[in-house]
């Protein structure tokens, strides 16, 4: 059966809500949305494909909210689907330690973030330059930082942790980065060294590094290298590319699954043990990059 579409005047109002802050306004539009029924979700996934990026990532968020269910569930039925996009995977993965979690916070808080780094970065700016302003913003004014008294605290992993308490694990910390980064639209991308990971960018020649555990230290791969080579790891090539959001997603259950072993809870490590198995089990289907 053919969904009848929102009337224009409705969509259009709609839209000029879609990214308001305000909770009451969330919640009213929310419950606007759950009334429409198919409707507002046609409505919603065609703006998540429209060309405003800001506004899209709204529009997921209110379908998160429309379909919220068991979390469990719903990551993974994220995993199966095969369509990985970072910020939403992060989001449901918050909802597995917290149900009650409002990704709408979590993405009020890094829009305040960037819209800070916009009121600083003078144009024209290389890339360089702009992320000396998001170190300034992010480590500095906002004083993230890496965790080394808890490390292996389970909550270093959960993005609305790490926005509450302003600290995080390396990956997570990278995540908070690269959140930042691409609503200011920065090539960035993550990359996973054997047991550390950081920020990369490649639109220059030779690309740098950024370690966001380290509070935004600038690394070329010598210095990366002979940091590595200080742990006994010696590096290849191949570790100093990008990585799949894929395996940003895996990487972080299998932290998980080490830091909840730690911290004597069992169920929860087995929990996201089995994430990784559904990980590496859909990346084993045709067609799985």
């Amino acid at each position: 059966m053919e969904i009848a579409p929102l009337p224009t005047t409705e969509a259009a109002a709609f839209l000029r809500l879609l990214d308001d802050p305000a909770p009451t306004v969330r919640q009213a539009l929310l419950a606007q949305f759950k009334s429409r029924g198919p409707a507002a979700t046609a409505f919603l996934h065609t703006i998540t494909h429209g060309p405003d990026a800001a506004l899209a990532r709204h529009a997921a968020q209110f379908l998160q909210g429309l379909d919220r269910g068991d979390p469990v569930a719903e990551f993974s039925h994220f995993i199966h689907s095969r369509k990985y996009e970072l910020e939403s995977g992060a989001f449901l993965m918050a909802r597995i330690a917290t149900p009650r979690f409002d990704p709408s916070k979590a993405c009020n808080a890094l829009d305040a973030i960037a819209t800070r780094c916009r009121e600083l970065i003078v144009e024209p700016a290389s890339t360089r330059e702009k992320c000396r302003i998001l170190n300034r913003v992010l480590f500095h004014e906002w004083a993230f930082h890496g965790n080394t008294e808890n490390y292996t605290d389970p909550k270093n992993s959960f993005i609305d942790q790490v926005l509450a308490r302003r600290t995080g694990v390396p990956l997570t910390l990278c995540l908070v980065y690269l959140l930042v980064s691409a609503r200011l639209g920065l090539p960035l991308q993550p990359v996973g060294l054997p047991g550390h990971f950081i920020v990369g960018c490649f639109d220059e020649d030779p690309p740098f590094f950024i370690d966001a555990f380290s509070r935004g230290v600038f690394l070329d791969r010598e210095e990366i290298s002979a940091l590595m080579k200080d742990n006994r790891i010696n590096l290849q090539p191949t570790d100093f590319t990008p990585t799949t959001v894929r395996e940003v997603l895996c990487r972080s259950c299998r932290n998980l699954v080490s830091h909840y072993t730690i911290a004597g809870d069992p169920a929860r490590a087995q929990l996201f043990s089995r994430f990784v198995d559904e990980f590496h089990a859909t990346h084993a289907r045709p067609g799985v990059d």
